[in-house]
């Protein structure tokens, strides 16, 4: 059976005071919340939730304003449950409190199909994002309930889920749709954990399984009845058939391959990992395994970015990972996250912990600057210059949903297991592990010494996931080397704990260069220069050449500094590298192989998530080797 091994402390018995995320979570929490209500005001998706918009009006409210609103709020909730602040749990109880008066009567509620066309409620499921909004609004009022005990929002979502569970099924009358961009089914599972209720698992687990399922196709059929040819639908979206695109074009339990667009599928597979755990499935737990290593072994940047194709925002063939043209939305690499923490409690295994981390630290916060204001939809791995963050979207799916990822980060570090304590993420903080207190202290990522304090005495077991990046480490318990037995690695420390006792485990973190399968015509050749679980760019601004013209000597050392003043405080990594010698190529664009001199010049390095923070220059992640 596959019932979930572990279960995530919840964020709320989190509290990060580290060196990394604290910093960001202050800025997250005091400047880009702040940012995204003053943009969801000015661009009117707060004040659509009136209803006061009527037909010839300027400003519709479009299809998925609401999901922008209700991610909004879930950030904001989760920020509230760490570090209370009056202005904002004003502010988000004033928007709950509109969301929840813009439901109707019979427990619809969704600003577009209230307002601008309520004769086509449900009539397009595949490009109509209906419920991939009640799904977010879902999400918001599970976090905003447990933020702030207040049952506004949870009430009128649970009325929402109702009227949903009597128009969706398989019963007689009922439509068997589902959503073409998925995120209800991961929000119905949510539901069922807040208030209990198996109706709303139910009605999770049918979206999940109904999907692909029919002859005809269930959204040829909607279509036909649109009046629309049935041919007409999705070619726009590239791929190898129409239903690829939104994973409809088989059952889950038959996919074994990531297609599609990148974000939905993220979505997707947490739902099924999230119902297997809940159900026992190992049908489901088997396909998303196969789903993870099509994805991790063929179609994941060195980031934790995914989605090479701007076409479809998101997969194309396996090993294609381009780098200047790199689609790799900031969602995608988001939902990454959210299906590799479900995947870990299913299984216990370091290698879903790992990618999980390689995201957090890389792929998603590369989507917001330094001063929480400006956001990445896109993440190139190498850019001439011209690519920069934005204030916002018209379609602005990535801001709020960074902003809540963020502030919920707390929520990935630990989780409880029948034995004790399993860490996943290394952040000074102080974490309550359903009464098992622990202090950690740390200077991760830029150091690999990390001292755990047990607070609560007793028999259990401590797990320390050894970081698949570490080839080196050591752990000792009140300063006596200790032996750890390692499982799908983790390190389990099995003893009578004493409060007081101290863990101190050390990973060794050199500069590593990795390279990528050779498959990766793109990257053949090239190496990307890494150090534990971060990975560094070059940008122009400290190389003073645009660094797609350099070459890594073989043999190359680095040094690495702390640098409190640069770039909201960093790990640089200095070293030398080669540049080609340009005076004498005037007028002419190819000459016989090696009559290029090379001139050996300083290299630095920065993370890079913090990229395009300062003066407009070029970056490279991979370089090639000299």
């Amino acid at each position: 059976m596959a019932k979930a091994v572990a279960r995530p402390v919840p964020f709320t018995h989190v509290h990060l005071d580290d060196v990394f995320w604290a910093p960001k979570l202050k800025v997250n929490r005091e400047r880009t919340l702040r940012a995204q209500y003053d943009q969801c005001q000015e661009t009117g998706r707060i004040g659509a939730f009136e209803l006061g918009w009527k037909p010839g009006d300027p400003n519709q409210p479009h299809i998925f304003w609401d999901s922008d609103v209700a991610k909004w709020i879930e950030a904001v909730a989760y920020s509230l449950a760490d570090q209370p602040d009056a202005d904002l749990e004003r502010l988000v109880n004033e928007v709950a409190e509109l969301v929840a008066s813009a439901q109707q009567p019979d427990g619809y509620l969704n600003v577009h199909f209230t307002v601008a066309e309520p004769e086509k409620r449900w009539t397009n499921l595949r490009d109509w994002h209906e419920l991939y909004c009640a799904g977010h609004l879902i999400e918001a009022a599970v976090a905003h309930h447990a933020a702030t005990g207040n049952r506004v929002l949870l009430d009128a979502l649970c009325r929402y889920a109702d009227y949903i569970g009597t128009v969706f099924g398989t019963g007689e009358g009922q439509k068997r749709g589902y959503c073409g961009h998925e995120e209800i089914e991961l929000a119905l599972v949510k539901l069922a954990g807040a208030t209990g209720e198996q109706r709303y698992l139910d009605l999770a687990s049918y979206f999940v399984d109904e999907r692909g399922q029919g002859d005809p196709h269930y959204f040829d059929v909607e279509a036909q009845a649109r009046g629309e040819g049935v041919e007409a639908l999705l070619h726009r979206h590239g791929g190898h058939s129409r239903y690829e695109y939104n994973q409809s074009h088989v059952p889950v339990r038959e996919q074994s391959e990531a297609v599609g667009h990148a974000v939905r599928a993220m979505y997707l597979y947490s739902a099924m990992a999230d119902l297997a755990g809940a159900l026992g499935d190992d049908a489901l737990k088997a396909a998303c395994e196969r789903l993870w290593a099509d994805l991790t072994e063929r179609k994941m940047y060195v980031t934790g970015g995914i989605g090479p194709s701007s076409r479809n925002e998101g997969f194309t063939s396996p090993f294609d990972l381009p780098n200047e043209t790199a689609y790799a939305e900031t969602c995608a690499a988001i939902g990454l996250v959210f299906w590799a923490q479900r995947l870990l409690q299913l299984d216990l295994d370091s290698r879903y912990a790992d990618v999980m981390e390689r995201a957090l630290y890389n792929g998603t916060i590369s989507g917001v600057s330094l001063d929480g204001e400006r956001f990445f939809y896109v993440n190139p791995l190498a850019s001439s210059g011209g690519h920069h963050r934005q204030s916002w979207f018209g379609c602005a799916c990535c801001p709020p949903n960074l902003a809540r990822m963020m502030a919920s980060l707390a929520g990935y570090v630990a989780s409880t297991t029948a034995d004790g304590v399993a860490l996943h993420l290394y952040a000074a903080g102080t974490i309550d592990a359903d009464g098992r207190q622990l202090t950690v202290a740390t200077e991760y990522p830029w150091d690999g010494t990390v001292t755990i304090t047990v607070g609560t005495a007793g028999n259990w077991d401590l797990a320390l996931r050894i970081p698949g990046w570490c080839r080196d480490w050591s752990v000792s318990v009140n300063g006596l080397p200790t032996e750890a037995e390692v499982t799908k690695g983790y390190a389990a420390l099995r003893r009578d704990w004493m409060a007081g006792d101290q863990v101190t485990l050390n990973l060794a973190m050199p500069v590593a260069l990795v390279e990528a399968c050779p498959r990766v015509g793109d990257d053949l050749g090239r190496v990307a220069i890494t150090r534990g679980p971060v990975v560094y760019c070059l940008e122009a601004e400290d190389n003073g050449i645009d660094p797609r013209l350099l070459a890594l000597p073989a043999g190359a050392k680095f040094v690495t500094r702390w640098e409190p003043g640069m770039l909201g405080g960093v790990v640089v990594i200095d070293s030398v590298a080669l540049a080609p010698r340009l005076d004498g190529w005037q007028g002419e664009l190819y000459r016989p192989a090696g009559s290029t001199a090379w001139t050996q010049v300083p290299l630095r390095a920065i993370p890079y998530y913090a990229w395009d923070n300062r003066d407009a220059g070029a970056m490279a992640v991979w370089l090639p080797l000299h």
